[in-house]
């Protein structure tokens, strides 16, 4: 019953992942912002909902260790497995726009989510500056989309805007199947962790981490196939600083939770090893070639590995 739970989970996560994204991007174009927006805001924090309807469930279920191996583990799961494996198909081409602004958003949020994990402090108030910290990125982003924009010139408003009501009703679907798929495959997880024996900490890094991530595997590799870069590289910023403010935020902003320990020791550092891998084949030439993604995968599989042989 447990493994129907996760495996349904999952199904319901990326459907409604899939529909979240489709009215959020449509939504966006109704908004006249760039692709370089909406692949960082409303793309990369569409596909990161999975996350954070799965961290708070988690959270009140009494699961801390899912709650906050969600983050990590998806963190470490959308650079090594999503972005390898979209550039594995077309090498990916960097917007050095967005490495310099976004990409040291992306190491100073690393940075920040290190701090606290180290020091305990998930608590109300670092739910609040988190949190700030969001809503002041996103709308300098929105502001440099805008400005974008207008410097391309009035062609690209040219086209009608489309009617809002499909995308509004395709985001509320996607946010119910959403909230669904993330209560079963909880649900199935902490069943899974329980009845193996297996620390819930190593199954939210994996298990719970890869389902959530899913809709962001789905939009990069789809984004990288059509050359949209601006979606598939922006998708992983958005969604890697979104989970760490807004998810790791919103848990803590109910109460103290815990921090497990488990995470200090190796799944804290292999999400610094992917972050510095992701800014340093980004900056070499502007691109992430195939050999590079090649070499992310490869770090993503000895990564859970190593999980699996030290349970």
């Amino acid at each position: 019953m447990t493994v129907f739970l996760v495996l349904a989970g999952i199904a319901l996560l990326v459907t409604g992942g899939d529909l979240l994204v489709r009215g959020a991007v449509r939504l966006a174009e109704s908004l006249r912002v760039s692709p370089l927006v909406i692949g960082v805001t409303l793309v990369g924090f569409g596909t990161s909902v999975p996350e954070l309807a799965t961290s708070l469930i988690a959270a009140r279920d009494g699961a801390p260790a899912i709650a906050i191996g969600n983050v990590v583990g998806s963190n470490i799961c959308n650079i090594l497995l999503i972005l390898g494996a979209a550039a594995v198909l077309r090498p990916i081409v960097i917007d050095a726009r967005m490495l310099r602004r976004d990409g040291a958003v992306l190491a100073a949020t690393t940075l920040l989510c290190i701090a606290v994990l180290a020091a305990g402090l998930l608590v109300p108030a670092t739910a609040a500056v988190f949190l700030l910290l969001l809503i002041v990125w996103t709308g300098a982003t929105f502001v440099a989309g805008r400005t974008a924009m207008t410097a391309a010139g009035p062609s690209l408003g040219a086209a009608p805007l489309p009617r809002p009501a499909v995308p509004v009703l395709l985001t509320l679907g996607g946010i119910a199947l959403v909230i669904l798929g993330a209560n079963m495959l909880v649900d199935g997880a902490v069943g899974i962790a329980r009845g193996l024996g297996v620390s819930e900490a190593v199954i939210g890094v994996t298990v719970v981490a890869l389902g959530t991530s899913l809709p962001e595997l789905v939009t990069s590799v789809s984004a990288a196939l059509r050359g949209q870069n601006d979606i598939a590289f922006g998708n992983i910023l958005g969604s890697n600083v979104f989970n760490v403010l807004a998810i790791l935020g919103v848990t803590s902003a109910f109460g103290p939770v815990p921090v497990n320990p488990e995470f200090l020791r190796v799944d804290i550092w292999v999400l610094v090893a992917a972050t510095v891998a992701l800014l340093a084949f980004s900056a070499t030439g502007l691109r992430i070639t195939r050999a590079e993604g090649l070499a992310l995968l490869a770090g993503y599989a000895a990564y859970c590995t190593s999980l699996f042989i030290h349970i």
